[in-house]
């Protein structure tokens, strides 16, 4: 045990502030990169979707995220209704809609 706590003593004549510190950077380090690399592209991806979805219009061709390939025929704060064949309209929630397809 007291090994241990030995080894994880700083070495005589440094400062045992100066240790901490250095964690302490390491630490930020580390944040900052995940935040960069994970938690700010995922909000990017985030806002380009709510856009996407408030910017949804009548004839809009879509895609669904259960797959199924339509036009927006009417549409709601909460739902649309997707015309997927002749007389034939579903309703989904405006969450559903995976992708609008560009002309």
């Amino acid at each position: 045990m007291i090994n241990s706590i030995i080894l994880f003593a700083p070495p005589p004549g440094q400062d045992p502030g100066a240790s901490m510190i250095s964690t302490l950077i390491m630490f930020a380090a580390i944040f900052m990169i995940m935040y960069f690399l994970m938690i700010r592209p995922q909000q990017k991806r985030a806002k380009e979707r709510e856009k996407m979805l408030g910017d949804l219009k009548k004839g809009d061709k879509v895609i669904m995220s259960s797959g199924i390939y339509g036009t927006i025929s009417s549409i709601d704060e909460r739902t649309v209704v997707v015309q997927v064949a002749d007389n034939v309209k579903i309703k989904f929630e405006k969450s559903a809609v995976a992708a609008v397809l560009k002309d």
